[in-house]
Formats: structure tokens, sequence, C-alpha cells
């Protein structure tokens, strides 16, 4: 179960306890909200991407009010967005759809954090699972994440 290996790899910094598990399902934007009672903008949702040219891919964590951009995209990473598909993601990230999180990552995926969460205190990203969430502050989102820069690639689309 992947919320146990992100159990696991945040016990080093003393965090396991604060993943949060739900009776619910919490695998999109909205559910992990209801399930969290907040603004659904404050989902930290991790999108997957092929990273080109391999067969690894980069996973970007942004507002859940937001969509990727795909002109920012491609002038931040220099190709075109293609977010894996559905057989990929699991293989690639070790984690299952729903339950994509920036934590206990195989080595070879790099993570970006979009700078549409720096809006909020703390935001809420996923822990391994389709049930788990975690609240971190943004530092402490970049620096359990392993995430390699803050990035612009995304537009606000709803003002949840």
């Amino acid at each position: 179960m992947s919320v146990q290996k992100v159990k696991e790899y945040l016990k080093d910094f003393g965090r396991d306890c604060q993943v949060k598990e739900f009776p619910v399902s919490s695998a999109t934007v909205l559910l992990a909200a209801k399930a969290l009672d907040v603004s659904p903008a404050r989902i930290a949702k991790t999108l997957s991407f092929r990273k080109e040219g391999s067969d690894s891919c980069i996973l970007v964590v942004t507002a859940g009010d937001t969509k990727i951009d795909n002109a920012k995209f491609k002038k931040t990473f220099g190709y075109k967005a293609k977010m894996l598909a559905a057989e990929e993601v699991s293989l690639l990230t070790g984690h299952e759809i729903g339950g994509v999180c920036p934590f206990a990552n195989p080595e070879q995926v790099s993570t970006y954090l979009d700078t549409s969460m720096q809006r909020f205190e703390t935001v809420f990203p996923a822990a391994g699972s389709s049930n788990s969430a975690i609240e971190l502050t943004c530092e402490e989102l970049f620096m359990l994440s392993g995430a390699l820069e803050w990035i612009d690639v995304c537009k606000i689309t709803d003002a949840s």
C-alpha cells in the first residue's frame, strides 16, 4: 500500500503521524476538499507528465483551482505537456491514480511546485492513497518533496 510507503518516507522527518486517512475517498480535488473541510484551492494536486525523451516523468504540484497553461509549460520545460496515460501512472510514480503525491517517488522522478500554492499558509497534498492527505506549509512541502524548484506553469480557473 502506497500510503505506508509515504509514512515510512515521512518518518525520517518526524511527520508520519501527521498523515490523515479518511473513511471516504479524497481522490479528486473536490472529494479531498470535502473530506478535509477546506477550499478546493488549498488541495495540492500532483500532476504527472511524461519527461520528453525518456521513460520517466515529472510531477507538478499545483493548487486545486488551477489548470496547466500549455504555453507556460512549454516555455519552462521546452516541450509540450503530455500527461501520463492511466496505465503508466503507478508504474512511473509508484502511486495509484487518486493518490499520486510528491513523496516517496522513484529516484528518476523530478518534482516541481507551482507558485499558485504560495498564496496559502498551508496546503494539503495526497499522501500515497486515494483517501489520505497531509497538511504542510509551502516551505515544508518544498523540503519534504525534494522539489527542484518553484515554477509558474498554471492558470487559476476557479476562485474557490
